[in-house]
């Protein structure tokens, strides 16, 4: 008699209708036959979905050139179907299950001819962990059965762990023939399962990443009573051999990496890396806020990743493993055989651009694609936590809630409270980037950089975090961080990077009670006394720019907050608006 998970690829066998059925162990010696496929076998347009680079200094890596309409998160075409409209929320796009299935049902009838449907068996979180997820996903395209292997742990023992259970996550996905048109993904967060076709973009194909542990997982999150959360997860650690532990919530392309992998400019702090991108959080039987990062690796953004900027990041890329790295749209020396992005290095003469084109020096042509990515194992990282595989997770002290915003927000705001915290993070505004499609450099709310992936109603979203509040016995701080703000010629205040840990030890300071802080209409911001400030390439005049508060700017600000909150209607917590009547009147607008 049929398992449930052979009985449902079985049902996707049916619909898909490939040349051959190839079920996954996520061995080494199979990464290499899927590599082998990929670079000999399977195509994109005319050109290999994989091809070698020079392993010299890039061990294991292989350059993957998408389809060239799909190089972001198409958030358009992404929806997600509860029975109800307003159950999805004003955040997402909705569509009727039922309505939702028939059409991509056509969309994926014999989508896989002639090609190989991979079945990945994957864990979200170590399989030790009371908060992994055990989930299942069928691909026909070799990129992400090897991308998988690399964000997830992805095996056998993942079959075993459902055995005979009706109850994993389910996901399905083809690249169909690419046509934009055709490409949809479709979230359906109460049978906990995801459907995508048309595109083999990592935020659409990857579905173990954004569709399922954040879209699916959020509201599980919901029913079970725990977070997934757009969050880095890192700690710190003093001299003394103190480790504090923090998550910070950001939009694509806001910082998180080089945050999670921080090389700190104070020397007697370290960061620990734990995950760059997602935490599921659960309340401890001690009361504490705990986290695990439910991946295995990261899929970063490429352009402006360099020695100086990240340099932990180049070591992880540069580091060998038993894992291949990916490279993805990003430009190649063709030289060297060497990947290559803005803001790594002059580039070379000789290049060839994310599209595989010959690229002419003095082209005001991208030689990478702005969303470029890499995609690249956690065990390959030198900062990794020795905490990354327990399964208890991390005891969360702080909470941080970021965006790029050129005016208005100062570098560091602490929370009155958690109820104070949450309305900071429901009224978080971003400027967006290039790694969803559409305009870059709007301004856009982004509440806990969840905007794009929260699977329901927002409205309920921001209630789930005032009840999670209330059952901590002493819940993490919540501050709001920026370091992008700008002066009047457009350039950046704060350096950044390595001297974020200034900003980290002031709040570290303040977790352990062991400095003040100087009340604002917004929030607590540092007394200058207590921030330090040795060796800072900046005047002291600039740093008080960088905490200046001026009323009449945010005039409209509590404007554009009163019509974002406006729009989840009903579901909107009287906490939320009680916190924004305050801020009005505390401001004097």
């Amino acid at each position: 008699m049929s398992t449930p998970v052979e009985r449902w690829v079985e049902e996707q066998e049916r619909i898909y209708k490939p040349k051959r059925v190839y079920w996954c162990d996520g061995s080494e010696a199979e990464a290499h036959r899927l590599m082998e496929a990929g670079m000999n076998e399977e195509k994109i347009g005319s050109q290999p979905v994989f091809a070698p680079l020079n392993p010299t200094n890039w061990p294991e890596a292989y350059l993957h050139h998408s389809h060239p309409t799909d190089v972001a998160r198409t958030e358009q075409l992404t929806f997600v179907c509860h029975p109800e409209k307003d159950q999805s929320g004003p955040n997402n796009n909705w569509m009727a299950p039922d309505k939702a299935k028939a059409m991509m049902a056509k969309l994926a009838d014999g989508a896989m001819k002639g090609r190989t449907m991979y079945v990945l068996p994957y864990m979200m979180g170590h399989p030790d962990s009371p908060y992994a997820k055990a989930c299942l996903q069928v691909t026909d395209i070799s990129y992400v059965a090897v991308s998988m292997r690399i964000m997830t742990r992805m095996g056998t023992h993942v079959l075993k762990r459902i055995g005979t259970s009706e109850r994993f996550v389910k996901g399905s996905h083809s690249v169909g023939d690419f046509d934009p048109g055709r490409r949809y993904i479709m979230h359906f967060p109460r049978e906990s399962f995801v459907w995508s076709i048309g595109s083999g973009y990592g935020g659409n194909a990857l579905l173990g990443k954004k569709c399922f542990a954040l879209r699916v997982a959020s509201y599980l999150g919901l029913r079970q009573g725990w977070l997934a959360e757009h969050m880095v997860v890192m700690g710190i650690e003093d001299i003394k051999g103190r480790v504090t532990y923090i998550t910070a919530a950001m939009p694509s392309a806001c910082g998180k990496t080089n945050l999670a992998m921080l090389q700190s400019a104070l020397p007697e702090y370290r960061v620990f890396t734990i995950g760059d991108d997602i935490a599921w959080m659960n309340v401890g039987p001690d009361g504490k806020l705990y986290a695990i990062n439910p991946e295995a690796g990261f899929f970063g953004v490429a352009p402006g990743t360099s020695m100086k900027t990240n340099p932990n990041m180049i070591r992880t890329l540069k580091g060998r493993n038993f894992y291949p790295t990916l490279y993805t749209n990003v430009g190649r020396d063709v030289d060297t055989n060497e990947p290559w992005w803005e803001g790594l290095d002059g580039p070379p003469p000789n290049m060839e651009d994310w599209q595989g084109r010959p690229w002419k020096p003095g082209s005001k042509e991208k030689i990478a694609h702005p969303n470029s990515r890499f995609t690249v194992s956690l065990y390959n990282c030198p900062t990794l936590s020795k905490e990354f595989d327990n399964p208890k997770g991390v005891p969360i002290s702080a909470i941080l809630i970021g965006g790029r915003r050129s005016h208005l927000m100062p570098l560091v705001v602490e929370a009155f409270d958690w109820s104070h915290g949450v309305f900071m993070g429901a009224r978080t505004g971003s400027e967006t980037t290039a790694a969803a499609a559409g305009a870059v450099g709007v301004l856009r709310r982004d509440p806990f950089a969840m905007l794009p992936f929260c699977g329901y109603n927002m409205g309920d979203y921001f209630r789930h975090w005032m009840n999670t509040g209330a059952l901590m016995r002493n819940p993490p701080k919540i501050y709001a961080v920026n370091w992008f703000r700008v002066d009047e010629n457009g350039k950046f205040v704060w350096p950044g990077f390595g001297d974020n840990m200034r900003v980290l030890k002031w709040i570290i300071d303040r977790v352990d009670g062991k400095v003040g802080a100087k009340e604002t209409a917004i929030g607590l911001v540092p007394h200058m006394n207590d921030f330090n400030m040795e060796g800072l390439p900046i005047p002291r005049s600039n740093m008080d720019k960088l905490f200046e508060i001026k009323p009449p700017e945010w005039k409209g600000e509590v404007k554009e907050i009163e019509k974002f909150f406006d729009s989840f209607g009903r579901t909107i917590p009287f906490e939320l608006q009680t916190n924004l009547e305050k801020m009005e009147k505390a401001l004097k607008i």
